[in-house]
């Protein structure tokens, strides 16, 4: 079974969804991101989430993606992404 793959990136993207992951008080969690570009129509508005717990946070933005049909990316500036979630790279 292969495992699933996610881009990491430096910014918010203006054509995905962008999971980004931080440490708040020693606690990863993640907030998800979603300009209303990238939505094409589907949202009236740029689209934050407040802080979520990180599965919690990797869960939604999955669902989220998959309801948008968008490409889902990953914002990790402190390398907290868990490899249970699956292989996290960077395109050159």
């Amino acid at each position: 079974m292969s495992r699933n793959e996610f881009e990491k990136v430096d910014s918010i993207q203006p054509d995905a969804l962008t999971l980004e992951l931080i440490a708040q008080d020693g606690v990863q969690v993640g907030v998800v991101h979603c300009l209303a570009s990238a939505a094409r129509g589907k949202l009236p508005k740029d689209y934050k989430s407040a802080p979520l717990a990180g599965k919690e946070a990797f869960r939604s933005a999955i669902k989220l993606a998959n309801e948008l049909k968008l490409p889902m990316v990953v914002l990790d500036p402190q390398d907290l992404w868990p490899q249970e979630w699956g292989q996290l790279f960077i395109t050159e």
